[in-house]
This record gives C-alpha cells, sequence and structure tokens, in this order.
C-alpha cells in the first residue's frame, strides 16, 4: 500500500497548527469567559437578539462559523496531540443550535471538565466559573 506523502506532510502540518492553536486559544478564550458564564450566558443571549438584524446576523455567521472549526479542530485532537474536549467545549459554547443549553449543562457538570475549566481560570489568577448544581431526582 502506497502512502502519498504530500498527504502525511498535510496531516503533520494539520496536527502542529491544531496542537498549537489549541494551546494559544483555548487558554484565551476560558480566561475571557465571565465566571458565571455556565449559570447566566442564556441572559446575553436573549439580549444579544434585540441588536440591529445586520450586527445580529454577522456576529451569528461569525460565532458558529468559528464554533464549528473549533468543534472540529477539537474532535481532530482525540485523535492528534492537543486539548481536545476543551476546544470542543469552547466550539459548542460558540455554536447556536436547540438544545445547546442542555448540552453544555451535561457537559460542564462533570467534575473532570469543571477542573480542567478552573485549572486554567486558576493558572490565569481569573475567578473561577461557577456552575449550576445538578439535582439528583432519585431516578
Amino acid at each position: 500500500m502506497m502512502v502519498n506523502p504530500g498527504l502525511l506532510e498535510l496531516l503533520g502540518l494539520f496536527s502542529l497548527v491544531t496542537f498549537v492553536g489549541s494551546l494559544l486559544v483555548v487558554p484565551w478564550v476560558i480566561g475571557r469567559m465571565p465566571a458565571d458564564y455556565f449559570v447566566n450566558h442564556w441572559r446575553q443571549v436573549d439580549q444579544s437578539h434585540t441588536r440591529h438584524p445586520v450586527v445580529a446576523l454577522v456576529s451569528f455567521v461569525l460565532r458558529n462559523v468559528f464554533g464549528f472549526l473549533l468543534f472540529l479542530a477539537g474532535f481532530a485532537m482525540l485523535f492528534l496531540p492537543g486539548q481536545g474536549l476543551l476546544t470542543m467545549l469552547i466550539g459548542v459554547c460558540l455554536l447556536n443550535f436547540p438544545g445547546k443549553r442542555t448540552l453544555l449543562n451535561k457537559i460542564v457538570q462533570n467534575p473532570s471538565v469543571q477542573r480542567g475549566l478552573n485549572w486554567i481560570r486558576r493558572k490565569q489568577g481569573k475567578e473561577l466559573f461557577l456552575f449550576v448544581v445538578a439535582i439528583d431526582r432519585g431516578r
């Protein structure tokens, strides 16, 4: 079986870019998020819909394109070097889709995800994230 050397070089370059990019972009984005993002973000989303329609549309498109690219890069980092799960989480935070709130709440209820997010916040000297407390309904 012959392997295309150009394809291997392209995959190697992609791996390097996603690894370095995740080391720079993910902590930067996590540091810029407000500490109550996972509790109060929904109010800010509702307020953003009251902006001028053109500004709202441009913001919607840019956030979703960047979020989708981060999600894809995070998925690739599950198999390549990098912070795959955190990159996918940041991508999901930027995307707009039905069920996003429920999905994010389920993801950030994972104690290891909370530790990872707050570890980055601590290293930056930022206030730790607040999380919605899951209520066990005895299921």
